[in-house]
């Protein structure tokens, strides 16, 4: 379904060059005498480059039809993640390339939504936050504080983030999967 360029926003799926596309940014523009225009980031969604274009208001673009489903992960075998669809009992693979970032923080039995273009996957949607245990830090300072300065830490999916100081191990800290970013203790 086409659409003119200028009704494009942030986070909408378009067809650019025959691929789907997420835009990341855009901004129209209108330049004093000259004619509008809509420069546009987009990132791909099968590879994850991003890509500058700049539309004419004259344009249109093709909205991506995609579909999303809720898919439980069930295992990891070398580099490719199986999901099911609880629904349908179907299973789905996808590679560590197809996930992107989001491959770090799989975890067993996680539900995410996953989005299809054509029938291929080809990318999931996280949730704001995840719980996660310290296995690895350094110990706790006696007069840290939680403005203090921040620490690396271990967690058991493997990853490292950065927690504040008074964060021991074995404590179970949630953590923004978006931006690997520690939010707070969880309960």
């Amino acid at each position: 379904m086409p659409i003119p360029a200028t009704a494009l926003r942030r986070g909408m799926a378009i067809v650019f060059d025959g691929e789907p596309c997420r835009v990341v940014e855009f901004h129209h523009h209108t330049p004093g005498n000259l004619r509008a225009m809509v420069q546009a980031k987009l990132r791909r969604l099968k590879s994850g480059t991003t890509v500058e274009h700049r539309f004419r208001a004259s344009d249109t673009v093709d909205v991506a039809d995609l579909e999303t489903h809720e898919l439980q992960f069930l295992y990891r075998s070398g580099d490719s993640f199986h999901f099911m669809n609880n629904e349908t009992y179907e299973q789905t693979e996808m590679s560590a390339e197809a996930l992107g970032d989001a491959a770090a923080w799989m975890g067993d039995g996680m539900v995410v939504i996953v989005e299809f273009y054509e029938g291929h996957p080809i990318g999931v949607q996280l949730p704001s936050s995840l719980a996660y245990q310290v296995v690895d830090t350094a110990p706790v300072m006696r007069s840290a504080t939680k403005t203090a300065s921040t620490k690396p830490a271990k967690l058991n999916n493997g990853a490292t983030i950065n927690v504040p100081e008074f964060i021991q191990t074995g404590d179970k800290v949630r953590v923004n999967p978006n931006t690997g970013e520690y939010l707070d203790r969880a309960k």
